[in-house]
């Protein structure tokens, strides 16, 4: 999650064998395009089998995590993935937990962006909020959570003694419209026997399809 010291003592051998074939002219490609500037808003659509999603998420305060989804979303490497997670917790006002998805395929992964804290953002894991998954802080790739209620608990907490709840989760956008969809795909039936450790009773008996993931046009100046 490339054997680059091959690639580049290969270069100089390379090089030599442009510069010795005689009437050649070796073409440099140009460099791609570099990504258009962030929105403080950039809003996407999520059609999924059951009904479109759609987000704004929070360029101006979670451009790292921001920009990596929509890298995402670009390149359509988030058309054809999977919500395949749902997180229900029985306490507290219903419905309550989280609904992940994301690319389960490590071919496909770009590398992992750096955490930003909602200590640092100034944002929350309050009900409808995207926050990105991951195991330690700097590990983030592709998966991503929902929140179905505020989870206020995944929040970075600088004063707690543990590492973990020290950095929390970074929310970097929210849910607009579709809450209906994101609730309707959490309540799917779950699997008894899927997945390991916490995530045993947790993942959808028949994950729902992500079809297409799209950049939407900014809304209208009021």
């Amino acid at each position: 999650m490339l054997n680059r010291r091959f690639v580049l003592a290969a270069l100089p051998l390379a090089f030599l064998l442009v510069a010795a074939a005689p009437g050649k002219r070796m073409v440099v490609p140009a460099p791609p395009p570099p990504p258009p500037p962030l929105a403080a808003v950039e809003r996407v659509g999520l059609t999924t089998e059951l009904g479109v999603i759609e987000l704004a998420l929070d360029g101006a305060h979670a451009p790292i995590s921001t920009a990596n989804f929509l890298h995402y979303v670009d390149s359509k490497r988030f058309d054809g993935i999977s919500f395949y997670r749902a997180m229900h917790l029985n306490w507290g006002d219903q419905p309550n937990g989280l609904l992940q998805g994301g690319l389960r395929d490590p071919r496909r992964l770009f590398p992992p962006i750096a955490h930003e804290p909602t200590s640092q953002t100034g944002l929350s894991h309050v009900a409808g909020a995207i926050s990105m998954a991951r195991n330690a802080p700097g590990t983030a790739t592709a998966d991503f959570s929902i929140m179905l209620s505020d989870l206020t608990s995944l929040d970075a907490n600088p004063a707690s003694a543990d590492p973990e709840a020290q950095a929390g989760y970074a929310v970097f956008g929210k849910v607009t419209a579709g809450m209906d969809v994101v609730r309707k795909i959490w309540e799917s039936p779950i699997s008894q026997t899927l997945g390991e450790g916490s995530m045993r009773g947790q993942m959808l008996e028949a994950p729902v399809k992500i079809l297409t993931a799209r950049r939407l046009p900014p809304l209208a100046a009021p």
